[in-house]
């Protein structure tokens, strides 16, 4: 006797059955991953600009800030950034769902703090090129997984 309930990933693609759903998708992470850091930095630009060049001084302050509501913002609005839209991926929550505001918070900020420290990230990417859904630490401390988008 079981109960979905308990079991949130019999809502989610199986990988086994359903690897269409995962096919490519850690190659096009890492794609869409260098769209959205060049994405970001065009987005810093006026910022420098408009505070009269004082930004650089702060310059990975400010890279990281940009970014944190560039990816919260993207993915609350369409469950993908820019460049996860290009590379046709986006992110399920663990009932199959679009993330919602709240989820892609916390998902950027899983994000955010990996980044911040080397052997998070490395650990991450590992999950990412070796779980069967392709999730990193982010996504499973979520139950998000990251898929290739319907036609």
């Amino acid at each position: 006797m079981s109960d979905m309930s308990l079991h949130p990933d019999l809502h989610l693609p199986d990988p086994d059955t359903q690897p269409e759903f995962y096919q490519g998708v850690t190659t096009k992470r890492a794609i869409a991953w260098v769209i959205d850091v060049m994405l970001v930095t065009i987005l810093v630009v006026p910022v420098v600009i408009l505070t009269a060049f004082i930004a650089l001084f702060f310059l990975p302050v400010v890279m990281l800030a940009v970014g944190f509501l560039y990816r919260w913002f993207t993915i609350a609005e369409g469950s993908a950034t820019w460049g996860m839209r290009l590379m046709a991926i986006e992110l399920r929550d663990a009932y199959g769902r679009r993330l919602d505001n709240g989820t892609a918070l916390l998902h950027t900020a899983g994000y955010t703090i990996s980044m911040s420290t080397f052997l998070i990230q490395l650990a991450s990417v590992l999950l990412m090129c070796g779980s069967p859904r392709g999730q990193g630490l982010s996504d499973y401390a979520l139950g998000t997984v990251m898929i290739n988008r319907r036609a």
